[in-house]
């Protein structure tokens, strides 16, 4: 919106062109975002202490993190409004990608408000009721799969019901009627996810960072015509754009960090964690890279598999045998290291070296093919 009211100006000076370049606006958006968190952050935490909004810590989780007991959550807030703020002020809203992405941001963000503000203000022991959380992830997920299913744009050009195939060249795995379902399955996984790896100070939010800078850069060639054919990848016109928005959130997440890392002054809670786990599914979804998230968003698939296989295998071993087993000494898989004797902080900084070398693969599958 700021961009295309200083390119109009064009002519009255020529310095505004550059706001025609994505790159440029890019940029600005990250700055302007991580700015925006420094600036808005102290507020809101104060805030937040102020009416006394803080964690509960579950008593069967790991001893050490008792202490962190009261700590500000919803400080998905300071991000978000970060995020929205520049998006609005650097993107072209006119853009399809950025609408879609907008609403999954704004949609999932409002799920995890909401649940936030049940548990720690309302002081519902559950927060918002898990079957309602769900059924808003997955309306979101059919409504974000219609809009690419029936898009003419993805229709005229063949590719509105599959996904790119990584490592192999001209290979697209087809979806069908089931196309809509799987991006359903996609976002609803990828949100609780991310949500599920908020655990510990910093974990989820720098592995959001690096995620959002790789596909920042995917999402710049896939909207630019000699980049994609270049690589030979698809050529989405307009997908460009959301290069702006991941750089947005990139910037945001540097800037969250600043309170966010151990100690942690404030945590995401649901309200953040769950808005940047179907953002980030969301971009996948937008330029045909949704089974290439599963390698950029290794850390997280892993995190939220390991819930998956301790639910299912402590019910089948109370079962057959009448005493429920574990498999991890305790789930989600962060917690399992903890246990181990690993440092809270060090967990953190290592799962972002995986999260770093998941990432580096991923862009390498653009010439390794």
């Amino acid at each position: 919106m700021f961009a295309d009211l200083l390119y109009q100006l064009k002519d009255v000076f020529f310095g505004f062109n550059v706001f025609r370049y994505i790159t440029v606006r890019a940029a600005l958006a990250a700055i302007t975002a991580l700015v925006l968190c420094l600036f808005i952050g102290p507020k809101i935490i104060k805030l937040l202490y102020k009416f006394h909004i803080g964690e509960e810590i579950r008593s069967d989780g790991p001893q050490s993190h008792l202490s962190k007991a009261g700590t500000p959550t919803m400080g998905g807030l300071i991000l978000l409004g970060s995020v929205i703020i520049s998006i609005l002020m650097w993107a072209r809203l006119s853009n399809f990608y950025i609408l879609v992405i907008f609403l999954s941001t704004i949609w999932t963000g409002m799920v995890g408000f909401i649940d936030d503000y049940l548990k720690v203000v309302k002081k519902f022991e559950k927060g918002l009721i898990a079957r309602y959380k769900l059924i808003g992830q997955i309306i979101l997920g059919i409504i974000i799969g219609s809009l690419i299913y029936f898009n003419p744009q993805f229709v005229e050009q063949g590719l509105n019901n599959n996904s790119s195939v990584p490592f192999f060249k001209n290979l697209e795995f087809q979806f069908g009627i089931f196309y809509v379902p799987f991006v359903m399955l996609v976002i609803t996984y990828m949100s609780n996810a991310v949500n599920l790896t908020d655990g510990l100070d910093g974990l989820a939010t720098g592995l959001i960072a690096i995620a959002m800078l790789a596909f920042a850069a995917m999402s710049y060639v896939t909207g630019n015509i000699n980049f994609s054919d270049y690589l030979n990848i698809v050529y989405l016109p307009g997908s460009g754009e959301l290069t702006v928005y991941c750089l947005a959130i990139v910037g945001a997440a540097m800037g969250f960090l600043w309170f966010n890392s151990h100690p942690a002054e404030v945590f995401l809670g649901d309200t953040g964690a769950l808005a940047l786990g179907s953002t980030l599914a969301t971009v996948a979804v937008l330029v045909k890279k949704e089974i290439l998230l599963i390698l950029i968003g290794g850390v997280f698939i892993a995190e939220a598999l390991s819930v998956i296989i301790q639910t299912m295998y402590f019910k089948y071993t109370r079962k057959r045998t009448g005493t429920g087993r574990r498999v991890f000494r305790m789930a989600p898989l962060h917690h399992h290291f903890e246990l181990k004797g690993w440092h809270e902080s060090k967990v953190v900084v290592r799962f972002w070296i995986i999260g770093i070398l998941l990432a580096l693969l991923s862009l390498t599958t653009f010439k390794v093919r």
